[in-house]
């Protein structure tokens, strides 16, 4: 049995080994909702290198990311090991200028 300590050790190590990092339903390619979708199709708009992890393989990962971030929703969005939020909020930011501005202040590569 993993420990809630054990799952949130795996957590930051997830974080803080990608400059950019969606914990999704789904994978880039077949996103499970909405919402990851939409996700998504923001960071590809951005055209930045980013991470994925499908929530829906790990149980344990499911649950703990929630703990993690103290926030309740999946997709979430994690940049240089900071948590930035949710598709709403990617959303919100991406249409202010907000996270591109974040994304190149934060040194993050742009994808080939």
């Amino acid at each position: 049995m993993t420990t809630v300590t054990d799952t949130h050790a795996r957590i930051e190590q997830m974080v803080n080994s990608h400059d950019v990092l969606l914990f999704m339903k789904g994978s880039p390619l077949f996103p499970q909702c909405g919402f990851s979708s939409r996700a998504i199709a923001i960071l590809e708009h951005l055209g930045v290198e980013y991470g994925s992890v499908d929530v829906l393989q790990d149980p344990e990962v499911r649950t703990g990311i929630k703990d993690f971030s103290q926030w309740p929703t999946i997709p979430q969005l994690y940049v240089k090991g900071e948590f930035v939020g949710g598709s709403d909020i990617m959303m919100e930011m991406v249409e202010s200028g907000e996270l591109a501005t974040l994304m190149a202040t934060k040194g993050v590569k742009k994808t080939a």
